[in-house]
């Protein structure tokens, strides 16, 4: 797909971060743009500045944790628009886990975790994909994984890491699977980067429901990147969400399933877990 004008674009976690520049960059193409996330206040400003600039975009509170609540995302959407083009599955939460062992972290932790990075993303390909299927229409999947589990987990994130390993599996699998039909839809792998990206990732506590909340526990208190980068053994340096966006765009419209920059560390990580897998050696400490 080379030209978004008039596309109908499905974006969770569209308020805010990567989400909120994909949703900008796609209504500036010329896409109809469904804004999709959990913070209402967050989507009616993200979305009133689109407006104001003329800019096509519809905002719908969900909660990607919840089957029901993507079902009824993509009821809504089908009812005003009567097409989905483009579905990203973009919601991502991060946990308070770094200088934590594994097996120190809360199961509510995992749960809330996996419930929005993985199963979030099951539950848009659940509900879009076969109406998007019966359409017909060009079209394309995106899901937003990361070089942190897509391609090397870094060991003070456990959760995080994993339910990234888990996306990236899943969406070679989605992309197997609508190759074997011969679909018109493409099947892409957001990898943001090449750095640490410049987001309110790590304040994700804020939005936590109840039903992952580990008991007396109050939101966690917000880390900085400097200080993520630091646990995690990494040189500070920050990617910007539109520099994210228009790198997802571009991969859209050259079809291409890896959408991973060459800059940074991803290849030279890949290479060395791929090059121990194939020796058989053990794993070192980075």
């Amino acid at each position: 797909m080379r030209d978004f004008k008039d596309k109908v674009a499905v974006v969770t976690g569209g308020a805010s971060g990567i989400g909120r520049s994909l949703v900008t960059q796609l209504a500036e193409a010329g896409a109809r743009v469904v804004l999709a996330d959990v913070v209402a206040d967050a989507i009616e400003s993200t979305r009133a500045a689109l407006t104001e600039r003329g800019l096509d975009a519809h905002g719908v509170v969900v909660d990607v944790t919840r089957g029901e609540s993507v079902d009824a995302l993509a009821d809504a959407v089908f009812a005003k628009y009567g097409r989905v083009h483009m579905l990203f599955n973009n919601a991502g939460v991060g946990v308070n886990e770094a200088r934590r062992k594994m097996w120190e972290l809360h199961p509510k932790d995992w749960e809330w975790a996996y419930a929005v990075n993985v199963m979030g993303a099951v539950h848009g390909i659940r509900a879009f994909v076969p109406r998007m299927l019966e359409a017909g229409d060009e079209g394309c999947i995106v899901n937003t994984t990361s070089g942190n589990g897509g391609i090397y987990s870094l060991p003070t994130t456990p959760i995080y890491a994993s339910s990234k390993a888990a996306i990236t599996s899943m969406t070679e699998v989605l992309h197997a699977q609508l190759l074997a039909i011969e679909s018109k839809l493409t099947v892409h792998a957001l990898f943001p980067g090449p750095f640490l990206v410049d987001t309110n990732i790590l304040n994700s506590d804020r939005a936590r429901g109840d039903a992952f909340r580990v008991d007396g526990n109050a939101p966690a208190a917000y880390v900085d990147m400097k200080a993520l980068a630091a646990s995690a053994g990494l040189a500070f340096q920050l990617t910007q969400p539109d520099e994210v966006a228009a790198m997802a765009l571009d991969g859209i419209r050259e079809g291409q399933f890896w959408i991973l920059s060459k800059l940074g560390k991803s290849d030279e990580n890949l290479r060395r877990r791929t090059e121990s897998i194939l020796a058989r050696e053990n794993p070192k400490l980075p």
